[in-house]
């Protein structure tokens, strides 16, 4: 059964915090942020290795198996736009459906064990990527294709809000131990 779409505009837990799962801008500190795109990835081998990975817990939720493959590909997409504000500032960014890209690369169907190696390593690149910010980059901008604006710095809120929220919803916390 098809995940009904997520339409909402997350962009707000750029300024706020996220009565969800807890996540709080204000905590965010630049020197901190390559570091904690890293450790977002901790625990989801052990996650992905579940007996009950491949399983949604209801009609409305994706499974960790596609949790996983959803974050792997945000660090990936995330990477591609950091690097073109660092390359071009002002830079529009495609859309991206990740409910469209759930279904077509079938996340449900892919390799738990490849998807934990895949998510390690699209999180050390992602995290890498941030560790070569310049001081006077993080005021580069970037143009999402709804209208939404971004500096590297706000970006790097956005994107750990997404990559610690669904730690969350699969039931890790966000210590990384």
């Amino acid at each position: 059964m098809a995940i009904t779409p997520d339409t909402k505009d997350w962009t707000w837990v750029i300024e706020r915090a996220c009565p969800a799962c807890g996540f709080d801008p204000s905590t965010v500190r630049r020197e901190d942020v390559a570091d904690r795109i890293a450790r977002s990835a901790i625990g989801w081998d052990a996650a992905l290795a579940r007996p009950d990975a491949r399983v949604r817990p209801d009609e409305r939720t994706w499974s960790v198996l596609e949790y996983g493959c959803h974050l792997r590909d945000v660090h990936l997409i995330m990477r591609e736009r950091l690097n073109l504000m660092l390359t071009r500032d002002g830079a529009t960014f495609a859309n991206w459906d990740q409910d469209v890209t759930a279904v077509e690369d079938e996340y449900d169907a892919q390799d738990p064990s490849t998807v934990a190696d895949e998510l390690a390593d699209a999180a050390a690149a992602f995290a890498q990527a941030y560790a070569t910010v310049g001081d006077d980059d993080w005021a580069r901008t970037g143009l999402r294709s709804n209208g939404s604006a971004f500096t590297i710095d706000s970006f790097a809120v956005y994107a750990l809000h997404d990559l610690e929220h669904h730690r969350i919803d699969v039931g890790m916390e966000n210590t990384y131990g």
